[in-house]
């Protein structure tokens, strides 16, 4: 739902353009720089996880929190928006935290694949952290 108003703001802002080309929008995965986990989890009990992320530059703006259940792993993305104006755009790499809330339904462990970059091939990197739960 948040993609979308994103997308809808985003059309309206394009819309109302006074002919300026250099205004661009687009999404882009900012780098999860550490993650505050418990060592464990109870079953059916609630947990906030806190990330901290890098926000790239000064364009960058923090948009929504990705989040991708398979089984008992889950992948995790914080999703920047960048609003780029080349002669405007600053490098950062400041950190900020973001927070989801995560419920242990299951017994057994969860892995949590946090996003943190893309190598020299290409591929994803992530920060894996497994927690088990207490039944």
């Amino acid at each position: 739902m948040k993609k979308i108003i994103v997308l809808i703001i985003g059309l309206i802002l394009f819309s109302c353009s006074t002919n300026d080309d250099s205004f661009v929008m687009y999404q882009d995965p900012m780098p999860v720089e550490s993650v505050i986990l418990p060592d464990e989890f109870v079953l059916n009990e609630t947990y906030e996880i806190t990330v901290t992320y890098l926000k790239p530059t000064s364009c960058h703006t923090f948009s929504d929190i990705f989040y991708k259940k398979n089984q008992n792993n889950r992948t995790v993305v914080i999703i920047g928006t960048v609003f780029q104006n080349n002669t405007n755009c600053e490098e950062l790499n400041t950190p900020f935290e973001a927070s989801f809330n995560f419920t242990a339904t299951e017994t057994g462990s969860y892995v949590f694949k946090f996003w943190e970059s893309k190598n020299d091939e290409g591929e994803d990197v992530y920060l894996t952290i497994e927690v088990p739960v207490l039944g």
